[in-house]
């Protein structure tokens, strides 16, 4: 059975979305980073993404055209085009990427048939849709990008009201100073 991974950067506090928007220093900019992100979630054959998210994401449809793209943002881009992506938005009218679909609700026992039937691990991204797979105990790994950005407020990793039994699995501090914690629910 394949694994449900959600990660995200976060603040120091905790957030993977500052009240204005900014959390500061992250990845976009920092090869070390952006090639860890690329290895560790090349294996990855679904991604999971709520409306904004997505929007965020399909970038990297045609990342791989920007004129002197270095090669860590091509190899990440063709990773992304050959992976599956639901988007679960009830606003979106159409994708712009392939291998792409729409689901209108988010169904529990949908993405469980899915995790069941895969031959790769699935991702989740954006804390909304997380949360609602968090709720119901489909996430199996954490991934946090914490960055060293304290922002006092916005829309948390973790949703409020859950409790987690986590096992770290993993740590890695980058001269950058974003911290990576791999986590596993026990």
């Amino acid at each position: 059975m394949a694994q449900l991974i959600y990660s995200m950067i976060t603040s120091l506090d905790g957030y993977t979305q500052a009240a204005d928007g900014d959390l500061g220093r992250g990845p976009a900019d920092d090869e070390e980073v952006h090639t860890f992100i690329g290895d560790r979630f090349r294996h990855v054959g679904t991604f999971l993404y709520g409306r904004r998210m997505y929007e965020t994401m399909v970038f990297w449809e045609t990342a791989h055209t920007l004129p002197d793209a270095p090669p860590h943002i091509v190899q990440y881009a063709r990773d992304w085009q050959a992976a599956e992506k639901v988007v679960h938005s009830t606003t979106l009218e159409s994708v712009s990427s392939a291998r792409t679909r729409i689901e209108r609700t988010f169904d529990p026992d949908a993405v469980r048939a899915l995790k069941a039937q895969a031959d790769h691990d699935l991702s989740i991204s954006g804390p909304d849709l997380a949360a609602q797979a968090i709720a119901a105990g489909l996430v199996d790994q954490y991934h946090l990008f914490t960055t060293t950005t304290v922002v006092g407020g916005g829309t948390r990793f973790f949703p409020d009201g859950v409790r987690l039994d986590l096992e770290l699995v993993e740590e890695r501090a980058f001269d950058s100073g974003l911290v990576y914690a791999h986590y596993r629910t026990r």
